[in-house]
């Protein structure tokens, strides 16, 4: 009989989780020839209905007939784990991933799996073999967050041979290595520290860099691909439409094309305390052109608001790489520069409330701010209530955060001239009356 019963004593839901109670699954089993006339076997098991065996066992049949499907089948599971990664990588995480994404999970695959388990036939690999290269890893020093990433990663991609029909379950969803959490994300920057921050890089090549991200809460990449074509000093406006590109080869001088943002793009508004900075930075970069011409010495100018004495476009590892070291020269808490964004985020939110205007100045998707907030709530409700925020109410809130960083002395009172003279008038005559 192709489908057979067996009892198990921690049965899967249909998401594939434990769920710590026995019960029945239904395995399939399925004998038939190969093109080259040999007997073989296709087996699969864990089905949790009889109907679910069934319409697999019917569909593999079919399948099995076809000559170059067995062939394709009994050639993938051959394979090791090293080619299966290295393919599936390009096959589906250079295609359906972010580029940033695409090549974080194949510096994983390099860094972190294929050294410990690539040369294992993906058909023999088993969940104590991940759990050995974890200890292994753990043992040479990676940190658990780290080693909890090559598990994501190496899951997503077994889960996926799983569906191809190139292994019978997902081993690694069955490891037993407790990995702990990830090193905890550095606390934000008060208003206080901000406004510190701002100080003590000023004049520098900071300035600009720290300002838009720690006041406006822009990533690094948009801060990178931020043109003066897209800046309005005279509305007090500037568009966030492009970013710089993933990947810009070393040494690049002239860049044509700016990658689109991760959002849809915003236009924020250039508040009092932000104007100052654009009106320097533009006068600096008008000075170091003229230098350049002035010495004879090329200068490509790119329209970057943020770029090298050149005008080239600044490699985005300038900026994660050397914000670490300045805040050490600075004496200053540790953050990573993508915390300035972090530190945006929750000191508009604290001071408004108004969690959606947030993520609009952000560029933030609506779940997004509310997870990185710690919120709970309806997001549909909230987004029915604001078919849009517009630029006055990106300034309040943007005003209110500037304020707090830099706040304005209060005036004095003025006295209506009625009530002044009045004063005046009954002062005189306590006078005469003395």
């Amino acid at each position: 009989m192709a489908v057979r019963t067996r009892q198990v004593k921690n049965k899967r839901d249909a998401n594939g989780v434990l769920t710590g109670r026995a019960g029945t699954v239904y395995d399939v089993n399925i004998k038939y020839t190969t093109p080259d006339g040999k007997k073989a076997t296709y087996e699969k098991g864990g089905f949790l209905t009889r109907k679910e065996a069934l319409q697999h066992e019917a569909e593999m049949k079919t399948k099995l007939q076809a000559p170059t499907f067995a062939a394709t089948v009994k050639a993938q599971r051959k394979q090791t784990v090293k080619d299966y990664l290295e393919e599936w990588v390009e096959s589906y995480a250079r295609v359906n991933l972010r580029p940033a994404t695409y090549y974080g999970y194949k510096r994983t695959i390099h860094n972190y799996i294929v050294p410990y388990i690539g040369h294992v036939a993906l058909n023999q690999l088993s969940p104590s073999m991940i759990d050995k290269a974890f200890q292994e890893m753990l043992d040479k020093g990676l940190k658990p967050g780290t080693v909890a990433g090559a598990k994501r990663v190496l899951s997503v991609a077994l889960n996926h041979a799983r569906k191809y029909r190139y292994m019978e379950s997902n081993p690694a969803r069955d490891t037993l290595t407790k990995l702990g959490k990830a090193d905890k994300t550095p606390d934000p920057y008060t208003p206080v520290q901000m406004a510190d921050l701002l100080k003590r890089v000023a004049g520098t090549e900071w300035e600009m860099p720290v300002m838009l991200g720690g006041l406006y809460g822009m990533r690094r990449s948009e801060i990178l691909g931020l043109r003066w074509r897209n800046v309005d000093l005279e509305k007090g406006t500037f568009d966030v439409v492009e970013q710089l590109p993933f990947h810009v080869p070393p040494k690049t001088m002239v860049i044509e094309e700016m990658a689109p943002p991760k959002s849809n793009g915003r236009t924020l508004p250039i508040t009092e305390l932000a104007r100052p900075f654009f009106e320097k930075q533009m006068a600096f970069l008008a000075a170091q052109k003229e230098a350049a011409q002035n010495a004879g010495k090329p200068y490509y100018d790119n329209n970057l608001v943020v770029c090298k004495p050149n005008g080239a476009p600044q490699a985005a590892t300038w900026i994660s790489s050397g914000f670490g070291k300045l805040l050490e020269s600075l004496d200053m808490p540790h953050i990573r520069f993508h915390d300035l964004r972090h530190t945006a985020a929750t000191n508009m939110h604290q001071l408004t409330g108004d969690f959606y205007t947030v993520g609009e100045v952000l560029g933030h998707t609506l779940a997004g701010i509310g997870a990185s907030l710690g919120m709970s709530m309806n997001f549909e409700a909230v987004t029915a209530r604001y078919v849009d925020v517009r630029l006055e109410r990106k300034k309040e809130v943007l005003d209110a955060y500037h304020a707090a960083i830099h706040p304005q002395p209060k005036q004095p009172e003025r006295q209506k001239p009625g009530r002044r003279a009045s004063r005046e008038k009954q002062k005189r005559s306590a006078e005469m009356g003395r």
